[in-house]
């Protein structure tokens, strides 16, 4: 009998110590991200910046959400305006992220990772961060340099941001497919699953994947522009407008830059389409850009499904899983207006940074469920070895293993904004006090306009706290 104890506590010992012995670790085993993170965001909306870091989780290198970790006080620390700090933490979450995907290449650094995976939960596994993520990571740290007036600085973080949507965009299909594949060879399809899954079509909306950014490109636009590079700049605005082609801020940039460069095909392509008044482009002007983040992104939550899988005995069983998903809902924010000089602005969406994490999240369902599917089969083989070896008490022990570390990955950047808008102002070059408008609050700002130039106000806006910074490009 003790012979079997100790066989017992073997087996479910090796279990919990395949996903590390720290104290972090071991939490999140049982305890999801999304509660983890909740008294951070709690701060985070109540503008407790300062607050919402000393909140965070003390995650080391060796944590599988580390990189996650440094994503997180990166945002805070922006937000809080330790522009350095928040530098240095965006600085090596992008070294890791590409660390990860060096290892990745060869296949041979996930090994531990997955054994992790099977006997416990996605959570054991390293962070994957996806490419919106990413790019957001490299627009902040652009806006950071820009802090520092380093625009050379800045222009490499949002090459970065185009390079991650670049390869986003060529690989996507293929890993879709192949997770589709392995989901299948367990019985359970596309058509199943979206039976059983609750549907997010409403926080998803019109998005057609989850990794094309407007909000990056535009950005990288306008800095290619201070930068003197018109053509690279076009370029970018061209690709926010096909993303968002009903934004009339986006059409104007378009429609300025072609006339600018001869695009004798493209004026006369948008001339049909875009509703542009000529009377916007003053050359004599320069230019108000306000771009405006609300809110705070919505965490991932669980949802326990029920479906009928082939084990590897070849016989079909129901079983049932936790797998990560979004409220199918989207908040409404005011956008923000200025009235000035007896003209109304007001902002315009840009990218719905909700919508993404949602498309992305439906985009991973199917590795997700495969990898569900691998981990209910090799459980219910530790727990027949369990009840074979130790009858009754093997069996309850291997069931509460089980239920215990039952629980879906909730893991997401949880800081970053909810919804991207812009607005443009075409200015007299000087000195001009500014009030906005936001969700109902005044915020006046004075700002520099310089001739043929763009002014930057880049506005966040959480609940009824908000803050402006102002770079001149």
């Amino acid at each position: 009998m003790i012979t079997t104890y100790r066989y017992i506590c073997y087996v479910l010992a090796s279990s919990i110590l395949l996903s590390g012995c720290s104290a972090t670790r071991f939490n999140d085993l049982f305890s999801s991200y999304y509660q983890q993170m909740q008294p951070v965001k709690t701060a985070q909306s109540q503008g407790k910046y300062q607050q919402a870091l000393k909140l965070l989780p003390n995650r080391s290198q060796s944590n599988n959400a580390y990189n996650l970790s440094l994503l997180e006080h990166g945002r805070l620390q922006f937000l809080a305006k330790q522009i350095k700090p928040s530098q240095d933490s965006l600085a090596h979450a992008y070294q890791v992220i590409s660390d990860e995907q060096e290892k990745a290449k060869i296949q041979l650094s996930r090994g531990v990772e997955n054994a992790a995976a099977i006997v416990s939960n996605d959570s054991a596994t390293r962070y994957i961060v996806p490419p919106y993520e990413q790019t957001m990571l490299h627009s902040y740290q652009a806006l950071n340099y820009l802090s520092e007036n380093k625009l050379s600085s800045a222009l490499v973080e949002v090459r970065r941001a185009n390079l991650v949507q670049e390869q986003a965009l060529r690989s996507n299909n293929a890993k879709l497919y192949k997770a589709e594949q392995n989901m299948a060879k367990h019985g359970v399809s596309m058509n199943s699953l979206s039976s059983k899954y609750p549907s997010m079509q409403t926080t998803i909306g019109e998005v057609k994947n989850g990794f094309q950014n407007a909000y990056t490109f535009y950005l990288s636009g306008l800095l290619y522009e201070a930068g003197g590079q018109k053509n690279d700049a076009y370029i970018d605005y061209k690709k926010a407008l096909e993303i968002f082609p009903d934004n009339s801020i986006l059409q104007q940039e378009v429609w300025r830059l072609a006339n600018q460069l001869s695009m004798v095909d493209d004026i006369a392509r948008y001339k049909q389409s875009f509703n542009i008044n000529e009377n916007d482009h003053k050359t004599n002007s320069g230019n108000l850009i306000v771009i405006t983040e609300h809110g705070i992104i919505e965490n991932k939550s669980e949802f326990s499904l029920n479906l009928p899988i082939f084990t590897s005995h070849d016989d079909m069983r129901f079983y049932s899983f936790s797998v990560p998903t979004y409220k199918n809902y989207l908040r409404n924010y005011a956008p923000v207006s200025i009235n000035y000089q007896g003209k109304h602005y007001q902002s315009e969406e840009i990218v719905r940074l909700q919508s993404l994490a949602a498309f992305q999240l439906k985009e991973q369902m199917p590795a997700t469920i495969a990898r569900q599917i691998a981990r209910i089969i090799a459980k219910e083989e530790i727990r027949q070895q369990l009840s074979r070896k130790g009858g009754d008490v093997g069996n309850i022990l291997a069931g509460l293993y089980n239920i215990t570390t039952e629980q879906a990955d909730t893991r997401s950047w949880s800081t970053l904004p909810d919804k991207v808008e812009i607005m443009k102002l075409a200015l007299a070059p000087g000195q001009h006090k500014i009030e906005l408008d936001i969700g109902g609050a005044k915020k006046a700002v004075e700002v520099t306009i310089n001739q043929q130039a763009n002014t930057l106000l880049y506005v966040t806006a959480i609940g009824s706290q908000s803050q402006l910074r102002v770079f001149n490009l």
